[in-house]
């Protein structure tokens, strides 16, 4: 019997069919594995989050979930801020795992929130204000609204202050 007289019972590889689905493993892999489990299986706290942080919602910060780090997954990451919200429920309370977690974060230019589900459920306002006095100090007060600081002109095209200090 050949492929041609199988071909019914053979599914299309151009289609994307058949197979099992690969897992991604080992490294950052198996990070971005979970994190794709998480995204499905998130709590009630975390979709309540999602909701407010997603699409740029929270003054225009930009935030991820689920998001491999290294070999964690964050909840909710700000790049741009280097900040990470987590929401935690009771068994997250004196973890060793997550002081290590935290150190190595730390450790990589990271900033933790972390936020009790009951809190994100009960007291949503009260969580976003949180998350934003979390950003405005990584803003810095230069920064106000958290944007990204304005290029300064170019003195090669003859813009900006000629009287400053590397100027005679």
């Amino acid at each position: 019997m050949s492929e041609a007289d199988l071909g019914d019972n053979f599914p299309s590889p151009l289609a994307g069919e058949g197979g099992p689905r690969r897992e991604a493993v080992g490294g950052r892999g198996g990070a971005l594995a979970r994190a794709r489990n998480l995204r499905r299986n998130q709590t009630d706290a975390e979709a309540a989050l999602w909701r407010l942080l997603r699409n740029k919602r929270l003054l225009g910060w930009k935030f991820k979930r689920q998001q491999p780090i290294g070999p964690y997954v964050a909840d909710f990451v700000c790049l741009s801020a280097r900040l990470i919200v987590e929401a935690d429920g009771s068994q997250h309370l004196d973890s060793a795992h997550d002081a290590k977690r935290d150190r190595w974060l730390e450790s990589q230019g990271f900033r933790l929130l972390r936020l009790w589900n009951h809190e994100i459920l009960t007291n949503s306002d009260g969580a976003l204000s949180a998350i934003l006095v979390s950003l405005q100090a990584a803003a810095g007060p230069s920064r106000p609204g958290g944007g990204r600081p304005s290029p300064q002109p170019s003195p090669a095209r003859g813009e900006g202050v000629q009287d400053g200090p590397f100027h005679g």
